[in-house]
């Protein structure tokens, strides 16, 4: 089986449990307020993002790319 499959598949079903549990936890642990809801689902909506990149990055058979230190001189 390819790369691309498996990265599909595991992205998906990465995906929902990474969402049933970020509401599992809302409801879990915080308070009924508002704005910590909306900070709270802000940082959780952006998240996925690198791990998703690194499973995309995998499927290709890239390297992702590197932070380059800037030098002072």
């Amino acid at each position: 089986m390819s790369r691309v499959p498996v990265a599909v598949i595991a992205g998906i079903l990465g995906f929902l449990l990474y969402i049933a549990a970020v509401v599992a936890l809302a409801d879990a642990v915080l308070p009924g307020h508002w704005t910590l809801h909306v900070l709270y689902f802000t940082v959780a909506g952006i998240a996925w993002v690198w791990p998703a990149s690194r499973l995309m990055y995998w499927a290709a058979r890239k390297e992702p790319p590197r932070r380059r230190s800037v030098s002072r001189r």
